[in-house]
């Protein structure tokens, strides 16, 4: 049972006993002062901070404010600032100390009766009283269920802390009250780490519950926490090594065992007990901070016929609760209505789901299908999960998605499936809830679900369709020629649905019109035949409506192989204003061929994007119009992207080594705004290069690629554009375009190493100076070398990585590349510091900031002031180096380097390790753990060697050993050369 935290004791003034000038009922006007307790002692008077004077001076006015207006004795003030040994002239200090404060506070503040003292405060006006009410407030809160209400009423009342409380402040009263007060602040801490397990956030609460346990290593409330949190983190080693580390020490230090709950806790990690898995008393949430998704699509208005499917899969989902997971899956032709069928019938059934419904389009019949860990990440958004708590990997993405459903009740509509495998990381797998799924292909092989093969409308509910879309008036005159409009669509639900609307929306049509229309044999005999034939069909009747501007960006905008495009972007391809693109572009979404899946983005459904370029390869005149409008996609990004870097890399001359662009690219009016462009487009950038990697586009693609490296260096699109990198170097190879096979091998090798893959890196860069010589390339040549010499003092060849850099810093001074230049001078810096020269790495670095301060280059300034930190911790210079690292930390968590960021809290905790502060270590390395680093497994091996040694100085000698053996078994894998470090220090267990 957790610990309430007791607010420290403070009398309420009683009854008649009133000090002077506080009238009974009454109470006078007070200036707006404000005082504080939890840190210095302190007082204002509006803005401006008073000065409260000597020490024993500010002791008085702080027993005076712990009494919350009660007065305190002249004898009372003497024993709180003295205790039992005052000096003889105690009361005449108690009195002109009472005096100066007098003169420095507002009038009315402080008051006097009887020989002695109060403080009148206002509501409000006292640190302390603010926290007591915000504190009575979360326990109201979290009472009522209200778990996130509480625990952002705790953070507020832990946030009015500011340091040790009454700091400075003599006497024994303080001292008394400044211990109550801390520990009323760890069970603040406690009781919101409590919550904060309750509510899932166990990865987040780890290197909090690391340092605090390091800072109070006797607090087992605290150590059961961590346990729990690392446990529900996926390390049980380690939960069981914080026990043993608790044990030893409460053995030692006091010749106790831990209480009952702790042994208790580990026993049920030993057993694996499930309910460790979720809170034991989980919170409910509250009403204003439910998150209940409700994304189906809307439901069409007309929806038609259908009855016995609608029946059977409605009473399979209303009999969902109680049962494991009910499962139906639909399957058909394209544009039979297996969508609008799903999404009906889940409307129908939404009641029986009060706690949400899903809803996804899985891209089945597309050359790009959604990935599972994909949609997982976007579900577990959708129930309300942080990003930071969300996991990598399928497996434990979907391990969570099971976890956040247990106990709800969820429909989950999963839309145009490619395949069974595809489908089951996704489906909830829990008693209430249930998966409504579509697909072209019958799912035979997915167990326990109940198959529906849907077929074509018969006519009867094809011609009531195809009634309440146009009117039944115009129908009804013309009945014959609308069953020959009904026919000619071969009862497809989306044909009738289109050709419906066509003439629904031309008044001056005939029903005749249309059929007339439909008769032609050259629009008719391919909607007649079965299979995908009878959807392209379809759509041919929608574009057949097409005026010819509509027709032309209808073909050439599904040319593109990214899952959207942007109105910008689409302008770029159509060679048009952005006024008529839009206007366009809205006109095909009229038309149901194109899709408005944001406000200014546009996409095909994947059957439809087929179809346009089947439209294109057959209309499109010249035929080298598509050429060029993929061309003039590829500059716009091309361009676009170099502005991004140009921005983010002022001085760079990447940029004047890409390849020139014919057509402008899209303009920004500061930082965020070009990243926040760069981020979004991720998907498509890289899909446009892998579609542009023929002759002719070729270094094109490749410039885009160095202009776009910033997807790679923040890891969040790191595997695609490894890939597609990949191809590139392939295609450049096929072509035998040195130039760009040697960029492209650069570009790799930089991905590679980031995450730690250092030979296939120093085997592409090998390759790539070759080529570079050949070339006379000069930025594929200085690049190389840089990534050389970064890669040999990552594997411990100090010699070789210094001559590569010393090559590095000339190649990029002959390039007259100034930031290039600081680069290897800040990677060159740290060689030099690993290898002891300390003052030539600290003059190194200073001269790479120089460059960076010179060029206004903020983001690669951050990695000069990690390299100067580097080199000032190594000269003992802790103070200094903390400051250098702590705003590279800031910049490149304003910049969004994630990984950089994770690198910069590692390199903080050696620092902290190097200073013998070893729990402000241990917390750093923590969070690089949970953030990652450049460097990928290698460097997560290097966090926890280092976490390990923080532990074991500070005593939690068993972690420390779950930490090693983790790294040495990542060491191993990969053979590096740290794995005789980590054996030596596992040796000491081995050896006992």
């Amino acid at each position: 049972m957790v610990d309430v935290p007791r607010v420290p004791e403070q009398r309420r003034p009683a009854s008649g006993n009133t000090p002077e000038g506080r009238t009974e009922g009454h109470p006078p006007e007070v200036p707006a002062s404000r005082f504080s307790v939890l840190g210095p002692v302190r007082a204002w008077l509006g803005p401006d901070q008073l000065n409260t004077g000597s020490p024993q001076q500010r002791a008085l006015l702080a027993a005076l404010l712990l009494r919350d207006g009660r007065t305190a004795t002249a004898s009372e003030l003497i024993d709180a600032l003295w205790g039992e040994e005052p000096p003889s002239q105690a009361l005449a200090a108690v009195r002109t100390y009472a005096s100066r404060l007098r003169k420095v506070l507002p009038p009315g503040v402080l008051v006097s009766e009887s020989g002695g003292y109060a403080v009148q405060v206002a509501d409000g006006a006292l640190d302390l009283a603010v926290a007591e009410d915000l504190w009575s407030a979360a326990e109201k809160a979290r009472g009522a269920g209200d778990l996130c209400q509480a625990r952002t009423l705790v953070n507020k009342a832990l946030g009015l802390w500011d340091g040790e409380p009454l700091a400075n402040v003599p006497g024994p009263y303080a001292d008394t009250q400044r211990t109550r007060l801390d520990e009323w602040r760890l069970q603040l801490l406690e009781t919101r780490l409590d919550m904060d397990l309750e509510q899932g956030c166990h990865a987040e609460a780890v290197s909090e519950l690391t340092a605090l346990t390091a800072a109070h290593p006797l607090r087992e409330r605290l150590r059961e926490l961590l346990m729990l949190a690392l446990y529900r983190s996926g390390r049980q080693a380690e939960a069981l090594a914080v026990y043993a580390d608790t044990r030893r020490l409460l053995a030692d230090e006091l010749g106790v065992d831990p209480r009952p709950g702790l042994k208790e806790l580990q026993q049920r990690i030993l057993q694996a007990d499930p309910g460790l898995a979720e809170p034991s008393t989980p919170a409910q949430e509250p009403a204003t901070t439910v998150v209940r998704p409700a994304q189906l699509p809307a439901t069409v208005p007309d929806f038609t016929g259908r009855a016995s499917f609608v029946n059977e899969l409605s009473d399979i989902l209303s009999t969902a609760e109680g049962r494991v997971m009910a499962v139906s899956a639909l399957a058909g032709i394209g544009g039979v209505g297996k969508t609008t069928l799903a999404v009906h019938v889940a409307h129908v059934a939404r009641a029986h789901f009060p706690d949400g419904q899903l809803y996804v389009d899985l891209q089945g019949a597309g050359a790009r299908v959604a990935e599972p860990e994909t949609v997982l990440g976007a579900f577990l958004r959708a129930l309300g999960t942080a990003d930071s708590a969300i996991p990598d990997s399928l497996e434990e993405r979907a391990a969570l998605y099971r976890s956040v459903l247990d106990g709800r009740r969820v429909l989950v509509l999963l839309d145009n499936a490619r395949d069974a495998a595809q489908v089951r990381p996704l489906l909830p797998g829990m008693e209430g809830c249930a998966a409504l799924v579509t697909s072209r292909v019958r799912m035979v092989d997915l167990a326990g679900a109940h198959l529906v093969d849907l077929d074509v409308m018969s006519p009867e509910e094809a011609l009531l369709l195809f009634t309440r879309i146009v009117g039944e008036e115009r129908v009804t005159a013309e009945r014959e020629a609308a069953l020959d409009v009904v026919a000619a669509c071969g009862f497809l639900p989306l044909a009738i649905r289109i050709a419906a609307s066509r003439l629904a929306a031309r008044r001056t049509w005939t029903v005749s019109t249309l059929a007339a229309k439909l008769a032609d044999e050259r629009r008719r005999l391919d909607e007649l035949q079965a299979g995908d034939l009878a959807v392209k069909a379809t759509f041919e009747l929608g574009y057949g409506q097409l005026e010819p501007a509509q027709a032309r960006a209808f073909r050439l905008l599904g040319l593109a192989d990214g899952p959207d495009l942007s109105l910008a972007a689409a302008a770029a391809v159509l060679d048009l204003p952005l006024d008529e693109t839009e206007d366009v572009l809205e006109s095909l979404v009229d038309t149901s061929l194109v899709e408005s899946a944001a406000p200014g983005r546009y996409r095909y459904h994947d059957l439809v994007r087929l179809y346009a370029r089947a439209c294109a390869e057959r209309d499109e005149q010249p035929p080298g119009e598509r050429d060029a409008a993929m061309s003039r996609l590829l500059d716009f990004y091309l361009a676009s992207a170099a502005r991004v870097y140009a921005i983010e890399r002022p001085g760079d001359r990447t940029v004047d080594h890409l390849e020139p662009t014919e057509h402008a690219g899209q303009d920004f009016t500061d930082d965020t705004k070009a990243l926040d462009w760069l981020h979004s487009e991720a998907a498509c950038i890289l899909a446009c290069v892998q579609q542009s990697l023929g002759a002719g586009m070729l270094r094109r693609a490749v410039s885009l690629l160095l202009a776009s490296k910033d997807l790679a260096e923040s890891g969040a699109s790191s595997l695609r554009y490894e890939s597609v990198t990949c191809a590139a170097r392939d295609a450049a190879a096929a072509l035998g375009d040195s130039l760009a096979e040697g960029q492209a091998r650069v570009a790799l090798a930089q991905v590679l190493s980031k995450v730690g893959h250092f030979d296939r890196a120093s085997e592409e860069l090998a390759r790539g100076v070759e080529l570079g010589s050949v070339s006379k390339d000069p930025w594929t040549i200085s690049n190389a070398l840089n990534e050389q010499g970064i890669i040999a003092y990552c594997v411990n060849q100090q010699a070789a990585s210094e001559a590569y850099l010393h090559k590095a810093v000339e190649a990029f001074r002959a390039d007259a590349n100034r930031a290039g230049e600081a680069s290897a001078l800040c990677n060159l810096s740290r060689v030099l510091a690993a290898n002891g020269r300390t003052p030539q790495a600290i003059d190194l670095a200073r001269q790479g900031m120089s460059i960076y301060d010179d060029l206004g280059y903020n983001f690669r300034l951050a990695n000069a002031r990690s390299a100067l930190g580097i080199a000032l911790s190594d000269a003992g210079q802790h103070t200094e180096a903390l400051v250098e690292l702590n705003e590279a930390l800031r910049v490149f968590a304003e910049v969004r380097q994630r990984l950089w960021e994770g690198t910069t809290h590692f390199r903080i905790a050696q620092v902290h390790l190097s200073a013998r502060r070893p729990a402000q270590a241990a917390q750093h390395a923590e969070q690089a753990l949970s953030t990652g680093c450049v460097g990928g497994d290698w460097m997560r091996a290097n966090a926890l060697t280092l976490l390990g040694r923080s532990l074991d100085t500070i005593g939690q000698v068993d972690r420390a050993r779950a930490c090693w053996r983790e790294a040495l078994t990542i060491y191993e894998a990969s053979r590096a050369p740290e794995a005789e470090e980590v054996r030596a220090l596992l040796a000491p267990v081995a050896a006992a």
